[in-house]
């Protein structure tokens, strides 16, 4: 199941927390690199992938948040080096705009706490910033990257902890109560960083990809070494999303086709627990792709690598 806009080029997609069959989606004209942005909110149909409500804004926009504490209000982040508050309730605009970064803001998250209105922003000025949207400017910031950050992830585990992938090859876990330091930096990968993610079963598990064309899961406990990598894909790990299904149990990996220049995505209706076994057995797995399923940016049941891939995570279902 595919979606494809004219004139827009995706570069994030968000599951509604409230919604199974909703998500939003980021867009920029030329690539981000020139052009105005839109939002789209799109709902799965029976006739397919529909937009149901359309938001533009000025510039292009990078990524996209929804609200923990309402249905309707989302964050994005945009190339002005704001970020811009919307309710899809009303077709009048964006509710709210803020804009303290000097570059482009390239991620942003809402906290997963849902008595809160944090959102975190990371963006090309290195730096990160904590937001309560019923505040005039932002609560703290957060220096430390020496690079963009490309991605900003809060905890679902942890209160106040969140996680940070920049283009300085690091991956790094901040405490908002210190916004001095951040109380682990991990050098992860030998490339950028282009996002990270949490495990919504393990509070110690968070995982990177990175331009290096791999994915890893590190344990913030004892970080010297990945506890697994995932590797296949030729070209660089952007936006693969970790996200179990309110109404059941699942695994979804987003992938954005360079092609086609549209999302696809695929649903692993069951947890995974033995990360460690399964990283043994990736080990010995064949590495490359078949083209036509790399440049679909779907898994194909013609090739060789995903067929063994999602053979093995059938293995580990519980």
């Amino acid at each position: 199941m595919s979606l494809q806009i004219k004139g827009r080029h995706g570069y994030s997609v968000e599951f509604s927390p409230y919604f199974q069959h909703r998500f939003a989606c980021a867009s920029s004209q030329y690539y981000g690199i020139a052009g105005n942005g839109t939002l789209f909110i799109i709902d799965q149909t029976p006739n397919g992938l529909v937009p149901t409500v359309v938001f533009d804004w000025n510039d292009g926009l990078f990524d996209v948040t929804w609200a923990e504490n309402n249905e309707n209000v989302l964050v994005t982040a945009s190339g002005d080096g704001g970020i811009v508050v919307w309710d899809a309730s009303q077709s009048r605009g964006p509710i709210k705009a803020y804009k303290e970064h000097s570059k482009e803001v390239y991620s942003v998250h809402w906290s997963q706490t849902r008595n809160e209105n944090f959102v975190l922003s990371g963006s090309w000025d290195k730096l990160i910033k904590l937001w309560d949207i019923g505040q005039t400017q932002s609560l703290a910031t957060f220096s430390g990257h020496e690079y963009i950050v490309y991605s900003v992830r809060w905890s679902p585990h942890i209160p106040g902890c969140f996680a940070s992938a920049s283009g300085d090859q690091t991956l790094r876990i901040w405490d908002v109560r210190k916004p001095e330091f951040p109380s682990n930096v991990i050098p992860a990968h030998n490339a950028e960083i282009l996002t990270c993610d949490w495990s919504k079963y393990d509070q110690n598990i968070v995982f990177t990809g990175s331009v290096d064309c791999s994915i890893k899961g590190w344990d913030i406990r004892n970080a010297r070494g990945p506890i697994c990598e995932l590797r296949g894909h030729q070209y660089a790990e952007n936006h693969p999303l970790y996200r179990p299904s309110r109404h059941y149990n699942a695994m979804v990996f987003t992938v954005f086709s360079p092609r086609h220049k549209c999302f696809k995505y695929s649903i692993i209706p069951k947890p995974i627990i033995a990360w460690d076994k399964l990283s043994d057995s990736i080990v010995k797995a064949p590495t490359r792709h078949k083209t036509d399923c790399v440049d679909d940016g779907i898994s194909s049941a013609n090739c060789t690598t995903c067929r063994v891939f999602f053979d093995l995570l059938k293995h580990f279902y519980v």
